[in-house]
């Protein structure tokens, strides 16, 4: 019986294959042309259509068993009506050194074909190569242990069937089936690609490469000046409408990123700066919530601030407080949101006369704070010269950003209500 683990160079044994349904009337056995001409040869040369159709049925119903495969010899055992098996084998000639000779040669003339054969494929243009790789009717010289004198009987038409599907799969079988293993014949193939190449390489005349002389390369020149760059738009694009999906993204908040990214772009275009590269995470999430329109906390926008707030580590109130502030003043708001400093004496000292000549109180100082005395108005000079309105309920430290900047602190307070404290 078939030893798989004997396997050598020269003797390869295939584990039998499973059962398949029958094909449909006159559909070919194989799946590929070499494959198929074997079935035509061994078809072509059957003395009997209804052995073989028995046979075919047969290596359908898998009782062909595992394969062995030798130079002009192909062996198995074959399950039939009886309980033991017949032993059942298909001669067929190997090449002669003549034969290998031009094969290898028609195969190292194309590389196309070394890599087919690598690809487990077999080129037709190779096997018309004047090298007979595939038999012919009355090639296949069946033998079987069974007492049917049939040429070929059933059993021996089963194996020749299931010896086709080998050559499907892999076409090195019908070349070791011809007398030569697969790494002999890569191998010999490989040795005459590299000598094909190291010929022709010789037979090459050599050519100088262009050039120039060093000087030449080297000398001092001027280039031409650049074409003018093209004009930037006047304005970024719309980008498109994203259509909402179950489970995809928010198509709200994809409009938002791409408007966004188009207006970073056409700024760097302008400009040769992208300010928003310059910005903090927190910033950036920041300066992303304050760009969504409309006012009040909408599930959605609620949705947005618990996501932008958790990736800069904060939470949704912070983010809420700290979009007051940077819609209030951009960047500059938001920095006099959350940094006190201590301004230089100047516009800071003058801003409690101004104060009181409108007949407001007395604003208690703190660095570049200036608070009501009932604790619910507040202005906060910022770096950039401008003071920013804050308000609060009274008696509590929760400030928030309020009004328009101004330059003038008694503006800044225009249209917050602070009553008179005489």
């Amino acid at each position: 019986m078939a030893t798989p683990h004997r396997d050598t160079e020269l003797r390869r044994t295939f584990p039998a294959f499973p059962p398949r349904e029958a094909g449909a009337e006159g559909a070919p056995f194989a799946g590929t042309w070499w494959g198929n001409a074997w079935v035509a040869a061994l078809e072509q040369g059957a003395l009997d259509p209804k052995r073989l159709a028995r046979g075919r049925g047969y290596a359908d119903q898998g009782h062909v068993d595992a394969i062995t495969v030798t130079p002009g010899l192909v062996l198995a055992y074959v399950r039939g009506s009886r309980p033991r098996p017949y032993r059942v084998q298909m001669r067929v000639r190997t090449l002669e050194d003549e034969d290998w000779a031009r094969f290898l040669d028609a195969a190292a003339d194309r590389p196309g074909h070394i890599a087919a054969l690598l690809d487990k494929e077999l080129p037709q243009s190779l096997a018309d190569c004047g090298v007979p790789l595939l038999p012919g009717p009355g090639d296949l010289a069946p033998r079987c242990s069974c007492p049917d004198s049939g040429h070929p009987c059933k059993h021996a038409a089963a194996l020749c069937y299931q010896t086709a599907r080998l050559l499907d799969a892999d076409p090195f079988v019908l070349l070791l089936l011809r007398g030569r293993g697969e790494k002999d014949l890569l191998d010999a193939l490989s040795r005459r690609s590299a000598a094909r190449a190291a010929r022709a390489a010789q037979e090459r005349q050599p050519r100088s490469l262009p050039g120039v002389r060093a000087a030449d390369a080297l000398a001092p020149r001027e280039l031409p000046p650049l074409p003018p760059p093209l004009p930037a738009p006047a304005h970024p694009e719309q980008p498109p409408v994203y259509p909402a999906a179950p489970g995809g993204p928010d198509p709200f908040a994809l409009d938002q990123l791409a408007t966004d990214a188009a207006a970073r772009a056409h700024a760097l275009l302008g400009t040769g700066r992208d300010p928003v590269g310059e910005l903090t995470l927190w910033q950036d999430a920041v300066r992303l919530a304050a760009a969504r329109p409309g006012s009040g906390l909408t599930a959605t926008t609620r949705t947005l601030y618990a996501t932008l707030a958790t990736a800069a580590d904060r939470t949704p109130a912070d983010l809420a407080r700290a979009v007051a502030a940077w819609r209030q003043g951009g960047l500059a708001g938001l920095t006099v949101l959350e940094e006190p400093w201590d301004p230089p004496a100047g516009r800071f000292d003058r801003a409690r006369p101004l104060l009181l000549a409108a007949d407001l109180p007395a604003f208690r100082p703190w660095r570049n704070r200036l608070t009501h005395p009932r604790g619910h108005v507040q202005l906060r000079l910022g770096r950039d010269g401008l003071w920013y309105a804050y308000e609060s309920e009274p008696g509590q430290d929760d400030w928030w950003p309020r009004g328009t900047p101004d330059l003038d602190p008694v503006g800044a307070l225009t249209g917050l209500g602070a009553p008179d404290d005489a």
